[in-house]
């Protein structure tokens, strides 16, 4: 059974900048992505980057250029990094990880972005 723990949410400014973790409790190298997620309130989740298992990044529009998904696999950890923080981010944030038939999910972490 895979266990994801996210972390690194709060509270921070507009402009602000914050690092996301989550840490998986096995190897990530063994899965085919990971992904971060995040739900707004009142609105569906949604997918905002993804990391293949090849290395490949994808960015949802609204982040691109301001957010970076990257990992460490000696330790198990999968990164957001979120510059430029906008109100409309503000969400509670979740981890993703597949592979082959299966998909897990961390509890997420909030965030959230104001003056």
């Amino acid at each position: 059974q895979v266990q994801l723990v996210e972390s690194g949410g709060g509270l921070v400014q507009p402009g602000g900048s914050l690092r996301l973790s989550c840490s998986a409790s096995g190897s990530i190298s063994s899965f085919d992505a990971m992904a971060w997620y995040r739900q707004a309130p009142g609105k569906q989740r949604e997918v905002i980057a993804i990391l293949t298992g090849g290395g490949r990044k994808i960015y949802e529009d609204s982040v691109k250029g301001r957010f970076t998904i990257s990992r460490d696999n000696a330790k198990n950890t999968l990164y957001l990094r979120m510059n430029k923080l906008k109100p409309q981010d503000t969400a509670v944030y979740y981890c993703n990880a597949a592979r082959t038939g299966h998909s897990w999910w961390g509890q997420g972490t909030q965030v959230a972005v104001s003056s």
